[in-house]
């Protein structure tokens, strides 16, 4: 006995760190006993919590990461990324100064643009709209407008005299191709008795969806030609509007366009024309990184208090291992692969959960929506007709290290703990 005793000591100190015999340990006490279920239950919401801790921490993000992004892919393909609008004389002139900006590396498009509001009706209801004036080849440059018509043709837009309206300003008009929208506009003719009202009506040529109800629910394009004339424009423009290959390269273009422009003008950029939405957006995604974290953390802090109760419940068996010649390390290694299993799990498991909720997170808002009769993303209130989700993998693989390092962390007090305890009192919790 004592010699297989020494034997048994000398194999156990002599083990290497992490070896399969410390695995094997941690693996039997991950599979609790009966009556050991109730330290069994807090492991199973350790692991439930941080697998659901991680899954809404990268679901949230892709969320608002695609809604980040559609937005300002939509907002960015429609309006243009640098607009030119005059100082101290009319753009008259704004053919040439179209030509020489398209010239510019960098530059994708210069669209003149002739711009004004008016109220739109129908014989079934009116609204206040956005008109642009634009030539048809411009209007197929502006590829998010052209590429999404839904009713009718761009084909002789400049000659027909008829415009092409958002799709959920058709629906709320009660309009469809060929129908007439009237346009009402306070600059009007000036009479000796005041300046009377214009009223025009159009034939609907097309109908287009961009996706975001702002723009589909409150924009007109009409001829170029014909918008000079309608808010008494002569022969001017009202802005130029330039669209870049990189809208991130702003700064460094703007004072190439200005000097290339050659007047005086006022240029505005769409960081400038949209820095509170955008810097809204980044906090409340911060926030939200924040608040979710702290669902990882409690699943760590259960993994504290099952360890700490497990630690209590193995207490004999820690004073025959360390009777048997198992080092405090060993013992530390045991619990430290206890812990880190569950926390490595939870976290795989939450990975897998998000990645496909992410992948088809618009077909699981339908059936919600369709199970509960109920609209779960109002395009009218969130701008957009679809829930995107865009995963970044430098967002994901941060959620999953955090979710590792707190689980990590969680285990080493009760780890510590349990390698400092004395064989003597370890055999008391028998």
């Amino acid at each position: 006995m004592s010699g297989s005793g020494t034997a048994a000591q000398q194999h156990l100190g002599g083990t290497k760190p992490f070896a399969g015999f410390e695995w094997m340990i941690a693996g039997r006490y991950l599979r609790a006993r009966r009556k050991e279920g109730f330290i069994s239950v807090i492991a199973g919401f350790s692991f439930l919590g941080i697998a659901l801790g991680v899954a809404t921490l990268i679901i949230v993000m892709a969320v608002m990461n695609g809604f980040r992004n559609e937005l300002m892919g939509k907002i960015l393909g429609v309006n243009g990324h640098v607009i030119v609008q005059p100082v101290d004389s009319p753009l008259t002139d704004f053919t040439g100064l179209a030509s020489r900006v398209e010239e510019v590396d960098g530059v994708r498009s210069a669209i003149p643009l002739v711009e004004g509001q008016a109220l739109a009706s129908s014989p079934y209801q009116s609204t206040g709209v956005l008109v642009r004036g634009i030539s048809s080849g411009d209007l197929q440059r502006l590829n998010i407008v052209s590429g999404n018509i839904r009713e009718g043709t761009l084909e002789n837009y400049d000659d027909g005299g008829g415009v092409v309206i958002g799709r959920r300003l058709a629906q709320n008009l009660g309009l469809r191709t060929g129908d007439t929208l009237t346009l009402v506009s306070p600059r009007g003719a000036v009479t000796p008795m005041g300046t009377t009202p214009r009223i025009k009506g159009y034939p609907v040529k097309a109908v287009f969806e961009v996706g975001m109800s702002e723009y589909d629910s409150s924009m007109v394009f009409l001829p170029f030609a014909e918008a000079q004339a309608y808010f008494n424009q002569g022969d001017s423009a009202s802005s130029i509007e330039i669209y870049l290959d990189d809208p991130d390269s702003v700064g460094r273009l703007r004072p190439v366009i200005m000097e290339v422009l050659g007047r005086p003008a006022l240029l505005t950029d769409w960081r400038q024309r949209n820095a509170t939405f955008f810097s809204a957006l980044e906090v409340e995604r911060n926030v939200m990184f924040l608040i979710l974290t702290l669902i990882v953390l409690v699943a760590a802090l259960n993994i504290i208090s099952g360890l700490i109760m497990l630690v209590k419940d193995k207490g004999p068996d820690i004073a025959i291992l360390r009777t048997m010649g198992a080092t405090r390390g060993t013992i530390m290694r045991v619990f430290l692969i206890t812990g880190a299993a569950i926390g490595t799990l939870g976290t795989l498991t939450g990975l897998v959960l998000g990645t496909i909720v992410c992948l088809n997170v618009e077909e699981i808002r339908q059936f919600i929506s369709s199970l509960t009769q109920t609209e779960l993303f109002s395009p009218e209130l969130y701008f957009l007709s679809r829930l995107p989700a865009d995963m970044e993998p430098r967002e994901v693989m941060a959620v999953v290290l955090m979710s590792l390092v707190l689980s990590f962390l969680a285990t080493l007090y009760p780890s510590w703990r349990a390698a400092r305890l004395d064989p003597v009192e370890a055999l008391r919790y028998e």
